[in-house]
């Protein structure tokens, strides 16, 4: 982490000749924006767009969701923006930062956002925001300001913060720099998430493929008498959920006990990849009562929104423990003779299955579920036991394969982002030192 006392030793010992260090006040203005205003108080107020925080990006202002209120001719005058104004996220993720491109003609801030401006023409915002970039990435920004209640980077700490001022035409170089290296640096994360959604969807069509119309595509079909796919292997016979598991099912054996030890898995321990971390272990006096139970071999389906969505359930087999405690928000199935566990719960975590069931979800907004009654009563279509064993473990090497992809590829586009940090930390700091060479070059 960029501790105040690291980022001040290296301004003290490490800038360039003629450089300089000072606080942003010295050479920017920062204006707080305005509170919220929902009601007009005069005739001479007009209503406005304005930027909140959760309009302020790394990378650019978005503009997806933008908001209007009132405004007097007085606040419109101070607030107005104007192309390279830097706006700064005064609470929530303090300290994010965009600058204004003069995305709109006209255009105000709410006091959730800090607006920066340069006082002389001697000065680049542009600069500027990268130095604040580096602060924020290197820890800095959190540091000093205070957790003890909400965090807010107030207009008055943002005017003391440290920066460095070269000249400006280093200030300009090093902009256009950055600029083209990060643009560079952009496009190849782009195209190396694309290749991760690609995976993305790969997998999603070869479960939904496997286990609707198994492996043999000489198979003869039939139509599927089911809302979300269209046909399946003539020799596939239908079943309901209930017909072949139990659901929330009690204990196999003997129920536990006072000193006995057990897995405890919540919600954020069951992954979308269908992993579980088995870390968690308490004594059984110390578990709360009402967790969900459930046993290697069974299959734990997230019910709740955007959980179900989101593709969390997994097939249990790492527990270390007799029994497994885990969120209330869980379903439980535990397979019987006609059906493979995994099977099931690959038909289960299919991305087509999991939109059926958000469409007949039940309860409020943001609370939504689906119900044990809609999973018992869920049509499927099961081939042989052998068969499901064949499909589950061709499942089981494909996915590895693809995963095993996407985590390279993960690994890539974490590697680009220190990158990025990297060279913005050098320049800034006049570690790197950009001359008119380096620009020809890119």
């Amino acid at each position: 982490m960029g501790t105040p006392d690291h980022i001040e030793k290296m301004l003290d010992n490490q800038l360039p000749e003629g450089w300089k260090r000072k606080i942003i006040k010295r050479d920017y203005s920062v204006t707080l924006g305005k509170m919220i205003q929902s009601q007009q108080k005069s005739e001479e107020e007009t209503e406005e767009y304005y930027l909140r925080s959760a309009n302020i990006k790394w990378g650019g202002v978005d503009l997806a969701s933008i908001k209007r209120m009132w405004f007097s001719p007085f606040e419109k005058e101070k607030l107005a923006l104007k192309k390279g104004d830097l706006l700064v996220s005064e609470g929530g993720d303090v300290g994010r930062t965009s600058v204004w491109d003069e995305e709109l003609s006209a255009c105000y801030i709410q006091n959730a956002i800090n607006r920066i401006r340069s006082k002389t023409e001697n000065n680049s915002t542009l600069f500027l925001y990268y130095w604040l970039y580096m602060l924020k990435h290197a820890g800095y920004i959190d540091a000093i300001v205070s957790r003890i209640t909400i965090a807010h980077l107030t207009a008055e700490k943002l005017e003391r913060l440290l920066c460095v001022c070269p000249p400006i035409i280093d200030q300009i170089r090093i902009t256009k720099y950055l600029e083209k290296i990060l643009s560079q640096i952009e496009d190849t994360i782009s195209i190396k998430q694309n290749q991760f959604d690609v995976l993305e969807d790969l997998k999603k069509s070869i479960i939904h493929k496997a286990v609707t119309k198994g492996l043999d595509e000489s198979v003869e079909m039939k139509v599927a008498c089911v809302e979300w796919f269209s046909e399946t292997p003539n020799n596939w016979k239908k079943f309901r959920i209930k017909d072949v598991v139990d659901i929330s099912p009690g204990f196999s054996e003997d129920a536990p006990s006072n000193g006995g030890i057990y897995t405890i898995v919540p919600m954020e321990a069951v992954s979308v990849k269908g992993d579980v971390d088995n870390q968690k272990k308490l004594m059984f006096e110390e578990i709360s009562t009402g967790l969900t139970h459930f046993e290697n071999g069974d299959i734990i389906f997230a019910k709740i929104t955007p959980c179900m969505e989101n593709g969390k359930g997994a097939y249990v087999r790492n527990i270390e423990t007799q029994y497994g405690f885990g969120s209330t928000e869980f379903h439980v199935m535990r397979p019987r003779c006609k059906i493979e566990g995994r099977f099931l719960y690959y038909y289960t975590y299919d991305a087509e299955y999991r939109s059926y069931a958000a469409l007949n979800m039940t309860g409020a907004a943001g609370q939504k579920r689906v119900s044990r009654k809609f999973l018992a009563y869920t049509e499927i279509y099961l081939p042989e036991i052998k068969e499901q064993i064949k499909i589950a473990n061709y499942l089981d090497q494909k996915i590895f394969q693809i995963e095993k992809l996407k985590k390279n590829i993960t690994q890539q586009i974490e590697t680009l982002e220190l990158y990025r940090k990297s060279i913005i930390h050098e320049c800034v700091t006049g570690k790197r030192r950009v001359t008119e060479d380096d620009l020809k070059e890119l």
